[in-house]
């Protein structure tokens, strides 16, 4: 299938599913590591060379108002979305949170971050945050255009974290 004619889907991962999600987590996780100025041992190779996927990844098939989400192009796998309800701003809850965002390197610039967030805010309507790392400025420049590309959003708003809560900036919106 030429790059052209493929699509870009996102769809509720399955139970089967969730290896793929661990395994897609991995490659997330080293991404960020890069980000880890402190060198926390937060994303360290284990015995074996490897990543340990992302904490807490049972959950989102175990408890409500969380949802993992597969990402394609075509016929082929380029990331994953996990959404919840945890607030950044507040401590509390949000109708709608982008969790974990991630499109594989392969995928990269060639729209298919931007047509996922499209998708999930169109398919997800409610009250959303976005919240950033503060080291991230790769994100930082992605995800106000981002948001602001899907046709159902209104009132997007920069807040700064409050330090305790998150340390960045987060971005709300409505999506109708």
């Amino acid at each position: 299938m030429s790059e052209t004619n493929r699509i870009v889907t996102v769809s509720p991962a399955t139970r089967a599913e969730k290896p793929l999600i661990e395994g897609l987590s991995r490659f997330y996780i080293y991404d960020f590591s890069e980000l880890d100025a402190d060198l926390s041992g937060q994303f360290a190779f284990d015995s074996a060379g490897c990543l340990g996927p992302l904490p807490g990844l049972d959950d989102f098939w175990r408890h409500d108002g969380r949802c993992a989400l597969v990402i394609r192009w075509g016929d082929e796998t380029a990331g994953f979305a996990l959404l919840n309800t945890h607030s950044h701003l507040t401590g509390g809850e949000v109708e709608r949170n982008m969790a974990e965002f991630f499109v594989a390197r392969r995928y990269r610039r060639r729209g298919v971050a931007m047509a996922a967030v499209r998708l999930i805010l169109t398919s997800y309507p409610g009250h959303w945050e976005f919240a950033v790392m503060a080291r991230n400025l790769a994100a930082q420049a992605f995800w106000p255009k981002a948001i602001g590309a899907a046709p159902n959003v209104s009132g997007i708003v920069r807040h700064e974290g409050d330090g305790q809560h998150w340390r960045g900036p987060i971005w709300s919106c409505d999506a109708g």
